[in-house]
């Protein structure tokens, strides 16, 4: 590996709580260096100009989907940690809603095999840029009716990072069976916590701009009353839970109510949710149809507010490609979902950052070291001798969201088209 010298660089560690300029030498993979000014390097080095960018640990993202296996026209493996790397990722986890799901030891095994074989080719390439660690959440129910447990002790033995279904539970009763069984194995546990019955056909977040928009509705209620459910189950258990896609105000009230009690749960919410409410959808754009759907204006306050307060932990990016054909159809009726790990980092520094809502420090803490913490790992931070897990960022450079400008496969984005300011210059991994 060279030896970097990244010169007066503004340095973002939130495990420190610091913010300054500052120059690093990286050596090997480590970091050797972190200090107002290093004048004495070998002539080896590769030393770099970094006024204006930002030097802050990897992100790491809690939960989104691959394509592969079974959907490789979205997304394969490899596309997915390219399109992560490129976004400064260097920590992901996928949902086990593959085809076949991630519900047995086998498909772990052979998704860890995948991603062997793709750092290694990586490594042949001399590529630059590096591909981030891959988690797997293994699947808790054999079935889209939750009736039937995986074997969890098994696929903990594989060395999944947690366990999830990614999709809303109907069964109460087997939820607080699982919260039971899975205390021992002291792994994450993420519930998406929605009632299908309330759903119905709802493809909008209830309220005056659905009734303007003329789509059918989704009550906030069918997100609250199953975290309230669910909020009952982890006081009862003393389980840890990890609650998924909280999207409305009541629902950050209940958590942060919970919190205060001393009940064991953790939260996230989406990036998109932190950008964009109802009004956006006046435009029919079908990547705009998520899962939870976009909330209120006032939603969009309170979510803001819960990830600056800590109420909400983390922000997951939810990364969800879908083909062209897919998404090239009428609002209602197009799969929910949309990419972001190209985006998220960039939207997100230019819409809360640059505006002064978020300082650097709060919104890095929840892309890197909140992520990191709900999925039980160690937190990356930018002092000597520790690994080189890092995202350089360079806050003002511009460029047009395109097709052939991501490494996604997939380009389903409401932002598709448009000029970002804000991207990614290069990863550590």
């Amino acid at each position: 590996m060279t030896r970097e010298l990244l010169q007066q660089v503004r340095v973002i560690d939130p495990v420190s709580g610091t913010d300054q300029i500052a120059d690093v030498l990286i050596d090997n993979g480590y970091i050797r260096s972190v200090t107002h000014n290093i004048s004495d390097v070998p002539n080896d080095t590769d030393v770099k100009d970094c006024h204006g960018l930002v030097l802050g640990p990897g992100l790491v993202d809690l939960y989104s989907h691959s394509g592969e296996p079974g959907f490789e026209e979205r997304e394969t493996l490899l596309s997915l940690l390219q399109a992560a790397a490129a976004g400064g990722f260097t920590r992901i986890s996928i949902l086990p809603d593959t085809s076949p799901a991630i519900d047995n030891p086998a498909v772990v095994v052979s998704l860890k095999n995948e991603e062997t074989r793709n750092n290694k080719e990586d490594i042949l390439r001399s590529s630059f840029l590096p591909l981030p660690s891959l988690y797997i959440w293994g699947a808790i129910s054999l079935d889209v009716a939750g009736k039937q447990m995986t074997e969890l002790v098994d696929l903990a033995a594989v060395g999944v990072v947690g366990f999830t279904d990614g999709q809303p539970w109907e069964n109460f009763g087997l939820v607080r069976r699982v919260l039971e069984y899975l205390q021992p194995l002291r792994k994450p546990v993420a519930f998406w916590c929605c009632d299908r019955e309330l759903i119905g056909n709802g493809v909008m977040r209830e309220g005056p701009n659905a009734i303007r928009l003329g789509l059918p509705f989704i009550p906030a209620s069918a997100e609250t009353s199953a975290i309230a459910a669910l909020l009952e189950l982890v006081t009862a258990t003393s389980t840890p839970v990890h609650i998924m896609r909280v999207s409305t105000a009541r629902s950050v009230e209940l958590i942060a109510a919970a919190k205060a009690r001393g009940v064991p749960i953790t939260a996230s919410t989406s990036w998109m949710h932190l950008l964009l409410d109802t009004q956006a959808i006046k435009s029919y754009n079908s990547s705009l149809k998520l899962n939870p759907p976009l909330g209120n204006p006032s939603d969009l306050i309170a979510l803001r507010q819960a990830v600056r307060t800590g109420v909400i932990d983390a922000i997951a990016i939810d990364h969800t490609p879908y083909t062209y054909e897919e998404k090239t159809v009428a609002f209602a009726e197009a799969p929910p979902g949309a990419i972001g790990y190209e985006l998220a980092l960039p939207l997100l520094w230019q819409h809360l950052v640059e505006t002064g809502e978020f300082t650097a420090l709060e919104l890095w803490k929840a892309l890197s070291m909140n992520p990191a913490k709900c999925l039980q790992q160690k937190t990356s931070t930018l002092a000597p001798d520790q690994k080189a897990e890092l995202a350089l960022f360079d806050p003002q450079q511009t460029w047009k969201v395109e097709k052939q400008n991501l490494y996604t496969l997939s380009s389903n984005t409401f932002w598709l088209g448009q000029q970002l300011t804000g991207r990614v210059v290069q990863t550590w991994c």
